[in-house]
């Protein structure tokens, strides 16, 4: 018996990985959020599967049914929306499981931030304009974040900076990253990635938090910010250049 988390990916069932949906269907327990991952994800689950939401479960609760799929000998799908190698709450639940002695493995997903990269149709790093790509959120009723990785800090480097469960407090995240990137650099929100009710919204850091107001998103959004954005004038990477060595070894 072994619980498989699984990447679900930003919300389209067909961006779900092909080992997700095989794992899925081979899983005749399925954890899963059902404020998160869609319900046509389910679909991919054995007629007869226990399919639990967990939106409105503590982690011992999640846990207790991890453990209680092991003492009966059952796979157990726990899907997280995304990748679950960030903001997943994954850690927390294999620090349990390690201690009740149950196996598990990961399989990874789609992420968020490539879903709205995506829809942006955008590269998150740009020759000579940005090369670095930073993964965060704020602090609010969340976790604390540790000390040193907070805005002020993290947007010294003017690389792409990626929010994940941030947008509800737009307004306190423009007036921290203005500072470091000035009110004029390109900003953008996806809500609901690769859904069919995506929501694109484009911008600049002084008047994005006014379209995300106007278009009353609040959830399930990534906000992205950094010159890349709108980069066009930039050099061709080394990569594919004609003066590159291709020889063979």
């Amino acid at each position: 018996m072994t619980v498989h988390f699984i990447g679900a990916g930003p919300g389209a069932p067909d961006l779900l990985t092909i080992r997700g949906r095989d794992l899925i269907a081979a899983s005749p327990v399925c954890l899963y959020a059902g404020s998160l991952v869609p319900p046509e994800m389910l679909a991919y689950c054995p007629q007869d599967a226990r399919k639990i939401d967990t939106a409105l479960m503590t982690l011992a609760e999640i846990v207790e049914e991890m453990v209680r799929a092991h003492t009966h000998g059952l796979d157990v799908a726990r899907l997280a929306s995304g990748d679950p190698s960030v903001f997943s709450a994954m850690a927390e639940q294999m620090r349990r499981l390690d201690a009740a002695g149950v196996p598990y493995d990961v399989c990874p997903g789609v992420p968020a931030y490539a879903a709205a990269a995506a829809a942006l149709r955008r590269e998150l790093t740009v020759p000579t304009v940005a090369q670095t790509v930073t993964l965060t959120r704020i602090a609010a009723r969340a976790t604390p974040m540790p000390e040193g990785e907070n805005l002020a800090a993290l947007g010294t480097s003017g690389g792409t900076l990626v929010l994940h469960l941030a947008v509800h407090r737009i307004d306190e995240l423009v007036k921290e990253l203005v500072p470091n990137y000035g009110p004029d650099c390109p900003a953008a929100v996806v809500a609901h990635a690769s859904r069919e009710h995506e929501i694109v919204l484009r911008g600049r850091l002084d008047d994005i938090a006014d379209a995300v107001h106007e278009a009353g998103v609040r959830r399930t959004a990534v906000v992205i910010v950094g010159p890349a954005l709108a980069a066009e004038q930039f050099p061709d990477s080394h990569l594919y250049s004609d003066t590159r060595c291709r020889s063979l070894p």
